[in-house]
């Protein structure tokens, strides 16, 4: 797309501080509410100030936004403070609405980028405007709609594009609401490296306390920007209140990061790191023979299992398997999490030479 070499200009005219900070409350809930967070973020170099005022939750019953009501707070945010203002959007009537607003970055939300009906329902409405237009990751781990839904909104017209990863959705056990699967958002950045990329800190942790580490990873990622849920009161929040901190808090968030470099040009640092990664690659070739021997032997499983008219899945040897390698894992200093995402793509590649070999009758 002839647009994508500008994607990433509009932060670089927006922001000089790195990173790039969009904050503000989950929700908007008073005009009160809305003023006082966002006099607080004054000192904090936020360049965007977000609240939420339509509110998509899992089911009825709980707070969805003030609605409507809420544009003309985040009007006087911008008269009042200078900040440009961002709210989510999920279909047409959303965007209208913030267009007569005159609200300044519209995003799109996890539940949304998974229906490209709604997308291109948002990219239609946006069709040539000079908004800011940001795209969450869908809420399950596909890229492949990730990255339709931002080509949707470039085919419009829009070329101040941003992407926010929020983390997936996962029924397993996790210290995080959401898993951030980093190498998603690695590969997408790889895909579009003028994609300016932001980290929604808040949404991936769920709880405060995990706030610190998650943005920090994002920088050492080379992110672009945080977004993070900020509130003059997070106790007392109508949603989400694990997740927010005060303005005074991200103030001192951001002071304690850690802002690296993208790279260093001394001799000694090239020379080092050209030495480390000649063994990660002598590493990984090895990983590559392993696995394969690996599935080489769960063919012949496959061959014995087809012989004796027996299930390819195993659910107790599958269990054990995974508790012992959770177990070594561990004592190699593995986080949990990375085990179960590598046993479990190993097992289902398993699984599928073992089908193989019942289907096909070839090892």
């Amino acid at each position: 797309m002839s647009s994508i070499s500008t994607w990433g200009d509009w932060v670089q005219e927006l922001s000089s501080v790195q990173p790039m900070l969009i904050a503000g409350p989950c929700s908007a809930e008073t005009e009160a509410q809305v003023m006082a967070t966002a006099l607080g973020l004054q000192a904090a170099n936020v360049s965007i100030f977000r609240a939420g005022i339509w509110k998509p939750r899992t089911r009825p019953g709980g707070f969805e936004g003030v609605g409507e009501m809420g544009l003309p707070w985040l009007q006087r945010v911008k008269a009042e403070t200078g900040m440009l203002t961002a709210v989510e959007v999920a279909n047409a009537a959303h965007v209208k609405a913030a267009l007569d607003h005159d609200v300044d970055v519209l995003w799109i939300g996890a539940r949304t980028t998974v229906n490209p009906f709604a997308v291109q329902e948002i990219a239609d409405v946006l069709q040539n405007t000079d908004k800011i237009v940001l795209v969450k990751n869908p809420v399950n781990p596909d890229l492949a709609l990730w990255i339709g839904a931002i080509e949707r909104l470039a085919k419009a017209g829009i070329q101040k594009l941003g992407a926010v990863h929020r983390g997936f959705s996962t029924y397993d056990k996790s210290r995080y609401r959401n898993l951030p699967e980093w190498q998603i958002a690695i590969e997408l950045q790889r895909k579009f490296p003028t994609l300016p990329l932001f980290c929604d800190p808040s949404h991936i942790a769920g709880k405060r306390d995990l706030l610190q580490e998650v943005a920090q990873q994002a920088l050492d990622l080379n992110y672009q920007g945080l977004m993070i849920e900020t509130h003059c009161t997070p106790d007392e929040a109508w949603s989400d209140a694990q997740q927010q901190i005060t303005p005074e808090r991200l103030i001192q968030l951001v002071a304690d990061l850690r802002i690296p470099k993208s790279t260093d040009t001394a001799e000694a640092y090239q020379a080092a790191l050209r030495n480390l990664r000649l063994h990660i690659d002598a590493y990984d070739v090895k990983l590559l023979d392993i696995l394969g021997s690996r599935m080489q032997i769960a063919g012949e499983i496959g061959v014995l299992k087809k012989e004796n008219n027996v299930a390819v899945l195993q659910q107790d040897r599958w269990n054990a398997l995974l508790e012992k390698m959770i177990e070594v894992g561990q004592e190699k200093e593995l986080s949990q999490e990375f085990i179960l995402r590598i046993f479990k793509a190993i097992h289902q590649e398993s699984i599928h030479h073992q089908e193989q070999v019942i289907y096909t009758q070839q090892p």
